[in-house]
């Protein structure tokens, strides 16, 4: 149960952190409807978030619930892949660090239709139809900032160089998930990586801009830990709870 425990707090954290970094780039975007979409894209991704917090909690079997996880962890304790903590750089970054969650996302839960965990499969039923939107959605800004202008073109590909080494995180592999792709639960890593990269660099090439890596390397072993970065991140987005502990609305 521990390895099932820590997969499903990684895609959890993964979805909470990300709706985190979207939130605070509310009122930035270039336009209001994109301000309204970002809204919408952090929504679904908490949902998913709380769902998973929630089976956690069953999990676990010591009481929590989505709040412990969310708002009682130190930052050392996220498991998410340091690609969705990157910060809001500019709107480059946050549409090149969105679509590339976004393809990783949507194969992840199109496979997880399949798994013999019902409580994962049922939300995978779920997720990938409002994951399909999210990836139409940044594969759009990709492909128009990308082959738009001038400066567009050139904050994109700096974007792209920055993001994509970040994104072997994604596909994490130990020990404890062998375990969970024998008996499927889960899709094995490099299933997903070698749809995902494919895909990705097509989008890429279509937006003229240049893919400097050959593939993803799928990471193994301890987590990296994470950057300053998000330790502001998570206590801006802690703060509330701590300062009023057990308040209701």
């Amino acid at each position: 149960m521990e390895a099932l425990l820590t997969h499903v707090l990684r895609e959890a954290d993964r979805a909470l952190v990300l709706a985190q970094r979207l939130l605070q780039q509310i009122t930035h975007a270039p336009e209001i409807e994109e301000d309204m979409a970002l809204s919408n894209l952090a929504l679904d991704l908490i949902g998913q978030a709380r769902v998973l917090y929630t089976y956690a909690g069953e999990i676990e079997g010591l009481g929590h619930d989505e709040d412990h996880f969310a708002y009682w962890r130190a930052p050392e304790e996220f498991l998410h892949p340091r690609l969705v903590e990157q910060p809001n750089t500019d709107f480059a970054h946050v549409i090149v660090r969105q679509y590339l969650h976004d393809a990783y996302a949507l194969l992840y839960w199109q496979a997880m239709v399949d798994s013999v965990d019902t409580t994962l499969a049922a939300l995978a039923a779920k997720s990938q139809k409002e994951t399909a939107y999210h990836l139409r959605h940044s594969r759009g800004w990709v492909l128009r900032l990308g082959d738009g202008n001038d400066e567009s073109h050139r904050r994109m590909q700096a974007a792209l160089d920055r993001l994509l080494p970040f994104s072997g995180d994604m596909f994490r592999y130990g020990r404890d998930d062998e375990q969970l792709v024998a008996t499927d639960v889960t899709p094995h890593p490099i299933e997903l990586v070698n749809q995902w990269f494919p895909l990705v660099k097509a989008t890429f090439v279509e937006a003229t801009l240049t893919v400097h890596q050959e593939g993803v390397v799928v990471v193994g072993g301890p987590d990296p830990g994470h950057a300053d970065d998000f330790v502001d991140l998570i206590a801006e987005m802690q703060g509330l709870a701590r300062a009023h502990p057990g308040a209701s609305w």
